[in-house]
């Protein structure tokens, strides 16, 4: 193995996948580098939470490679899976907290239901981790309903980050947040994944966003990959379809293919 494949920590090889007689991935290839944040953006539909679904393995591709670390996942067992998935933090879209446990708790909750660690233990790493995201120890014994969005979406951060993964995915990460917060989160996500040196995969449609925790932007549509390059060129990307994208423009290839109507 070359030194450049040892630094991929992600790669998708013409990944394909259906729904039926609707194609949702159409020969997806990416790569992803140790410690580098790759921001997927595109419009809704287009296949970006499928793509990510795949590489976690909630969904199974139906062709193609996905190789974690060099090793294809695409045909893990489910023992396989599980280990793997131990490298791997998640901000979910909206949060996903669970209601019915204390703000600690969810944060806590990959290390005492996956690593098995005892909970006082793993109540002192949540509070850490709170500290991390901006928030006070004592939050960790409110529950998500006693917290503002931003608030919910810091101890979303907060367990993403608990157990230390390899690998981070962001689920439309600044969602339902007003501009402020939106960046406020955005800090927390960079400064977050760079103190952990991890990889990151975030997903949006949030052209601030991506600016700020990218190191590279991939576009998807119609189930490809259309472009890919670093953060810098996005906005002299040359291609017309990332440009109407990140301008949000009423007018070009996009709509015109779709054939929108005022």
């Amino acid at each position: 193995m070359s030194s450049t494949q040892q630094d991929i920590k992600i790669e998708m090889h013409d990944v394909k996948k259906a729904f039926g007689n609707k194609i949702v991935l159409d020969g997806v290839n990416l790569s992803v580098k140790k410690g580098e944040s790759l921001v997927i953006i595109g419009g809704s539909g287009t296949g970006k939470s499928v793509t990510l679904k795949c590489v976690l393995g909630l969904m199974k591709a139906d062709s193609g490679s996905i190789k974690i670390d060099g090793i294809e996942t695409n045909k893990f067992d489910s023992a396989q899976r599980d280990e793997m998935m131990a490298k791997f933090g998640m901000l979910f879209q909206g949060g996903a907290l669970f209601d019915s446990m204390k703000v600690w708790e969810n944060v806590a909750f990959g290390l005492i239901q996956g690593q098995k660690m005892p909970r006082d233990e793993a109540r002192e790493i949540a509070k850490e981790k709170l500290r991390q995201v901006g928030l006070a120890p004592q939050t960790g014994d409110l529950f998500p309903a006693e917290l503002s969005g931003g608030m919910q979406k810091r101890v979303a951060l907060a367990r993403a980050i608990a157990t230390n993964p390899e690998i981070i995915f962001f689920d439309e990460p600044t969602t339902g947040l007003d501009p402020i917060m939106a960046d406020v989160i955005n800090d927390l996500i960079k400064e977050c994944v760079t103190d952990l040196g991890a990889t990151a995969l975030t997903i949006t449609h949030d052209m601030s966003s991506a600016r700020k925790i990218a190191d590279q932007v991939a576009m998807i549509y119609e189930g490809k990959m259309i472009w890919d390059g670093p953060v810098g060129r996005l906005y002299d990307s040359g291609n017309s379809y990332v440009e109407q994208f990140i301008h949000g423009r009423a007018d070009g290839p996009i709509t015109k293919h779709a054939n929108f109507r005022a």
